[in-house]
């Protein structure tokens, strides 16, 4: 019996080193895979799974782009469509003041005696408009003694200076000239001294 003892032991002993080189190296197919170096045919798989795969990212990422640019553009040509079309509303409404004193002005005139009041009336209300364009930018160019200076003015006559010293100067006004926003929407037209 000892014997069969001594190789139960044996049997024992060997299985216990079995399980212990099993665990240092496992010996199962999906380990013999890993462990395998791939071949060059499934390096280059893998390279192009790797490349397609951040060619779909890039393309997912440029079409977004791509549509998010166009509501951009879209969006803002609409803005800048109803600018146009609305864009000197805030100017219209501020002129709206001086047309109701034009009209009071032209129901006085009809039953008015004194011209002086009537005239009084009217250059408050030029005044008032020259004002309300002052606001919105608007602002007329001086001609008055001034020398000529083309950027804003335009010469239509030009007539004997009656003075030395107002050679090359500005002597009359024909037509008033208006500056927006510092440019020039209507050049004076004036008369110069020579």
């Amino acid at each position: 019996m000892k014997s069969k003892e001594k190789k139960a032991f044996e049997d024992e002993l060997n299985a216990k080193n079995v399980q212990e080189s099993a665990k240092d190296q496992p010996v199962n197919e999906e380990n013999t895979e890993e462990a395998a170096p791939l071949t060059h045919e499934e390096e280059l798989n893998k390279e192009l799974e790797e490349a397609q795969s951040q060619l779909a990212d890039e393309k997912d990422k440029y079409l977004r782009l791509s549509a998010e640019f166009d509501n951009y553009r879209k969006r803002t040509m609409k803005e800048k469509a109803e600018l146009i079309l609305n864009g000197g509303e805030k100017s219209i409404s501020s002129i709206l003041p001086v047309i109701d004193d034009l009209e009071r002005a032209i129901k006085t005139m009809e039953t008015a005696k004194d011209v002086e009041a009537v005239k009084e009336g009217v250059e408050l209300i030029y005044n008032k408009f020259i004002s309300i364009l002052g606001h919105n930018g608007v602002k007329v160019i001086e001609t008055k003694d001034q020398p000529l200076d083309t950027d804003y003015h335009e010469a239509i006559a030009v007539v004997p200076a009656p003075a030395e010293e107002q050679k090359g100067k500005i002597l009359d006004c024909v037509q008033t000239g208006y500056t927006l926003n510092d440019k020039v929407i209507r050049h004076a037209k004036v008369v110069v001294g020579e």
